[in-house]
């Protein structure tokens, strides 16, 4: 019989609508996806070719358990012309995606009991990281009229002596809020705790630059990417950057659970970080036009958007005034328009009454999917 603790892993319900999106797919129905928070765009060519060569060099061996020191380096040239701010090498792991990164975050930060203040709505899985580290994950409720924004204030009010740090996620998933710089640095301000700040949406802002926490703070824990920015999700790299003293401590977890990242996927990376501006302005201004035609399109449909996102790629659109089971109502979009949506209350119940639409599409399918949701919610 599998533990108590893997049964209380919840679900990650958008992946549920994918497979069954899958399944009419595979019996010959069109289904649009704006479900999936995954970029349409192929890998930059510079990055195939970069990870190509290096397995052609015989770059298939382990590599050293925090990363390769170029990499690293490249990542902290990264935040330094980004943002302005001072990182090392040695306050860097390499690891194969986030997940793993915000795993071991939670694994070197919190101990048993101790607790994590999260978002609700947030990403789906931020509770089992948290809980399957032994900690437990205290939700602050945002306000749909407020722009579901984070605030410091909401934090302060669940803050006790058992609090061991604040995961913020900015620009945030699945609202696309962007948070403000005064926000930051007074969340950066609370007296002996950690942030972790999920970075990994990152460059995908259409307003100004998001800021890193960072600029605020080094008491941080910083996990980022390749998946969202670059259109590496299939490569599976990602990164955490953290406070000195955790250095160790990291290297020891990441050796005893992971050993390392691939080899010639990390020489990608640094070639993604280094070569690859164009490739991102492109995919950027293709989707900040995306972003506002679906902005239109859903409010010409009649569903209500409480603040615009002006990062990532998700619109959480309320439903509220037709629907206030966004699970069903998920479902009956997908078997009756033919279109995967995200049900709102997969990031928490604070979600609920409210549908995740990505714009990761291209504009043909965005439109077509508009045009079937316009139809089914005329029709309802």
């Amino acid at each position: 019989m599998p533990t108590e603790r893997a049964e209380n892993v919840k679900p990650f319900i958008v992946m549920d609508i994918l497979a069954r999106a899958g399944e009419l797919e595979k019996a010959g129905e069109s289904v649009i996806h704006f479900e999936v928070g995954e970029p349409d765009f192929d890998t930059p060519e510079s990055v195939k070719e970069a990870a190509i060569e290096a397995i052609r060099a015989g770059k298939t061996h382990y590599t050293h358990a925090m990363g390769m020191p170029e990499l690293r380096q490249a990542i902290c040239d990264h935040y330094h012309k980004e943002y302005g701010v001072s990182v090392t090498p040695d306050r860097i792991l390499v690891t194969s995606g986030t997940s793993p990164a915000l795993f071991l975050t939670m694994m070197a930060l919190v101990e048993k009991g101790e607790e994590v203040i999260i978002s609700n709505p947030g990403y789906a899985c931020y509770p089992n990281f948290v809980e399957g580290a032994g900690g437990k994950a205290i939700e602050v409720i945002t306000s749909a009229e407020d722009g579901f924004v984070f605030t410091p204030d909401s934090i302060k009010e669940v803050i006790s002596d058992r609090t061991r740090g604040i995961l913020i996620n900015s620009p945030s998933n699945p609202t696309g809020v962007v948070m403000s710089g005064s926000d930051l640095s007074r969340i950066a301000s609370f007296d002996n705790l950690y942030v972790i700040s999920d970075e990994i949406y990152h460059g995908l802002s259409y307003c100004g630059r998001a800021d890193t926490i960072l600029q605020y703070t080094d008491r941080a824990f910083v996990v980022n990417g390749f998946s969202k920015l670059y259109a590496m999700t299939g490569w599976r790299l990602g990164y955490v950057i953290f406070p000195s003293e955790f250095s160790r401590a990291m290297e020891r977890i990441h050796q005893s659970f992971m050993i390392s990242a691939n080899s010639f996927v990390q020489i990608a990376g640094i070639s993604a970080l280094e070569n690859t501006e164009v490739d991102i302005q492109n995919m950027r201004e293709t989707y900040d036009k995306r972003r506002r035609f679906m902005i239109d399109g859903l409010k010409a449909i009649g569903l209500k958007i409480h603040r615009e996102p002006t990062g990532a790629f998700y619109i959480f659109a309320d439903i509220r005034h037709i629907s206030t089971d966004s699970y069903a109502e998920a479902y009956n979009i997908l078997e009756k328009a033919r279109v995967g949506v995200t049900p709102g209350i997969d990031f928490g119940s604070g979600g609920e009454g409210f549908l995740r639409f990505s714009y990761a599409t291209s504009m043909d399918n965005i439109k077509e999917g508009l045009d079937r949701l316009a139809k089914y919610f005329a029709e309802r």
